[in-house]
């Protein structure tokens, strides 16, 4: 076996004859130690590949006491298998993860700043760079600086060299692994970077297609930098093309307009429910002098699609002006059944024993103390037999 394994020796080869030496099993997961392998395992912040092992899917690889790993959908036999790469995870991970070598290196060259972490994300990628802030202004020169390099073309190329070779090159780097032993890893973008990398790259930095920044955030003291690079970038702006197109369609508008149009939207639906809100107020006054009105000590109304807060103050309209009665109020709004139950300053009913009776029988949950108590129920299907529970009980 080679010491170097495959898929560094030939970060494009996609397809490998190789034997499974061990097989064994990890927290309920098989494994397969390979004799080769063209798998990348997870590490220096690029995820795992995937694959398929003699029929069998991979679905993670991780390096292990001094091993690769890869972890099977089901066990394996050990002898010869062949195994196969799932390229387009693969060359995704590699124009992320070049498209960070360079992004880091042009932040580092133009404006000083250096990298501290990098996270390749599932579809969006992100470096922390030590700037304590970050203009857009910033970010629109640093997005076209790496455009240029982009168009550049320039050669991407890895080597190992010893410790003591090490010393003398200039390497950008935030330093070894802890407990690294041996040659060490150097990957190269010509005339822009040299820095220390374990991971799969791009032969030229035009393989990266396009890199974009998409936002910052503080962070540590620092700022963390959102991106997506190649193929991401391009699904990406498909989205966003999808979704204007729709939003053309419902606002009647053309792209430059969509957000003046939605704003003209949201102010009309502010306005409607304001106008909402007064209706309710009115509607909550003239039931309320109603039930008030009533002789009976317990009065009750429905109010269909209100929801709590309704209730609640045509409640205390009602218990304002007649602190002797008390209230059953229902609704229903949104699939589920409203209830509240409440007395007057004045009113003997037992509300916190009727209220839990009330919410048994509804099959409801809620809860109360004192004068009130409310609930929500999946329907009001016993409402009938609920208020005939009150009325009996005294109200």
């Amino acid at each position: 076996m080679d010491t170097i394994p495959a898929y560094e020796r030939d970060p494009y080869a996609t397809t490998l004859e190789t034997r499974v030496l061990r097989t064994g099993e990890e927290q309920g997961r098989p494994f397969a130690i390979l004799e080769d392998t063209i798998l990348y395992p997870e590490g220096g912040g690029q995820p795992a590949d995937r694959g398929m092992l003699g029929g069998v899917a991979v679905v993670d690889v991780q390096k292990r006491e001094g091993e690769i790993r890869h972890y099977l959908a089901s066990p394996l036999a050990e002898g010869p298998a062949s195994l196969e790469l799932d390229w387009a995870r693969r060359f995704d991970h590699m124009q992320q993860h070049t498209g960070q070598h360079l992004l880091t290196a042009v932040a580092q060259d133009r404006f000083g700043w250096g990298t501290t972490a990098f996270h390749l994300g599932a579809t969006v990628c992100d470096i922390e760079v030590t700037a304590t802030a970050m203009s857009l202004r910033d970010m629109a020169v640093l997005e076209e600086t790496v455009a240029s390099e982009i168009r550049a073309h320039r050669e991407i190329s890895a080597r190992r060299v010893s410790p003591e070779t090490y010393k003398l090159e200039a390497v950008r780097s935030r330093g070894l692994p802890e407990g690294h032993t041996g040659d060490i890893r150097l990957v190269q973008i010509a005339g822009v970077d040299l820095n220390t990398c374990g991971g799969t790259h791009l032969r030229h930095t035009g393989e990266i297609e396009a890199l974009k920044l998409l936002g910052t955030e503080a962070i540590r003291g620092g700022t963390r930098l959102f991106y997506v690079a190649g193929r991401r970038a391009r699904l990406r702006l498909d989205a966003h093309e999808t979704r204007n197109a729709a939003l053309r369609a419902l606002l009647g508008a053309p792209d430059e307009d969509l957000v003046p149009a939605l704003q003209t939207k949201l102010d009309q639906l502010q306005a409607s429910d304001r106008r909402v809100r007064k209706l309710e107020e009115d509607l909550a006054e003239i039931q309320a002098a109603a039930l008030a009105a009533r002789p009976e000590g317990l009065v009750e109304a429905h109010a269909e699609g209100r929801d709590m807060a309704f209730l609640q103050k045509l409640a205390r309209q009602v218990l304002a002006a007649d602190p002797a009665k008390a209230v059953f109020l229902t609704a229903e709004s949104g699939g589920q059944g409203l209830f509240l139950l409440s007395a007057g300053e004045v009113s003997a009913l037992d509300v916190p024993t009727l209220g839990k009776a009330v919410a048994a029988l509804l099959g409801a949950k809620g809860g109360g103390s004192g004068k009130s108590f409310q609930g929500k129920a999946p329907d009001l299907a016993a409402r009938a037999e609920a208020l005939a529970h009150l009325r009996a009980s005294g109200g």
